[in-house]
């Protein structure tokens, strides 16, 4: 069947608790969700799990979505990052654990950081083409920050360089895709 409702449409049924609604959510991001979560889980279990949590609370907390504040898409990649980074700081023991919490800090800071991000999974292959054009440092600095969910510093500690230059990196890295890629964000994206 051919899917006609657009993601305001369907948010608005999950909020009614319309299970058909959640479930045409979950076929048109299912795979791109997935995808998502496996470049920051590198698990395919993993990935799966943060996938099905995502869409649980969805289903549970629609109502949090604020339209006024982004797309549905933004907020769904933001929920799964979230998830993803909580699963591995669950079961990782290879990387410290510093007090507070920088990485969603970041988040917060720079929100339209992670607005481009979604924007630019949903991109695919025009998005693989631009991250190929960026620097090392900056491809480096990018995986560990958004990818690997590690902290400033913790992303500093590992690359030996200060905490600043790991910011200033990812700042310069954001800029070149958002030019890059400005062309895509302003195309209404239709899903069947």
């Amino acid at each position: 069947m051919f899917d006609t409702a657009d993601d305001g449409q369907l948010i608005e049924r999950i909020m009614q608790k319309d299970p058909d609604a959640l479930e045409r959510l979950y076929d048109r991001y299912e795979q791109v969700i997935y995808s998502f979560a496996y470049r920051i889980v590198k698990d395919s279990m993993a990935a799966e799990e943060v996938m099905q949590e995502l869409f649980l609370r969805i289903w549970k907390n629609a109502e949090h979505f604020d339209a006024a504040k982004g797309k549905l898409t933004t907020w769904m990649f933001t929920v799964t990052r979230n998830i993803a980074i909580a699963h591995l700081r669950k079961r990782s023991t290879r990387v410290p654990q510093q007090p507070g919490s920088e990485s969603l800090e970041l988040i917060q800071d720079q929100a339209t950081m992670t607005e481009e991000t979604a924007e630019l999974l949903m991109a695919g292959e025009q998005v693989r083409a631009a991250l190929r054009e960026l620097s090392r440092d900056q491809q480096q600095a990018l995986d560990m920050i958004y990818y690997q969910g590690l902290t400033q510093q913790e992303a500093a500690d590992l690359a030996s360089i200060p905490p600043g230059t790991v910011k200033s990196r990812v700042r310069l890295a954001m800029k070149q895709l958002q030019k890059r890629l400005s062309h895509w964000g302003r195309r209404e994206h239709v899903h069947d």
